[in-house]
């Protein structure tokens, strides 16, 4: 790698907001904020929204799109257009 142009990566700890679970990985984000990790260490701390952890898709919370009832309520409501083309 060339000197001087990248970021700097480092270790830090991301924290799920909603659940509060951490984990140590590496990374170029900084932040003011620090937290002392298991190995005695002081790391930066950055609070993320969603993780892992806390994501529907992952914790199996994910709702599963009614997508054939949505296209019967469509054509309930304005029609098949397709018939329509071929009338005029």
């Amino acid at each position: 790698m060339k000197k001087g142009i990248h970021p700097d990566y480092h270790p830090v700890v991301f924290q799920d907001s909603s659940t509060g679970m951490t984990f140590l990985t590496r990374s170029t984000a900084t932040s003011n904020r620090t937290i002392e990790w298991t190995d005695g260490n002081t790391y930066p701390l950055l609070l993320v929204d969603v993780t892992a952890d806390s994501h529907p898709f992952w914790t199996g919370a994910a709702r599963v799109m009614d997508t054939q009832g949505r296209v019967e309520k469509f054509r309930r409501r304005y029609g098949d257009r397709a018939d329509r083309k071929g009338t005029n």
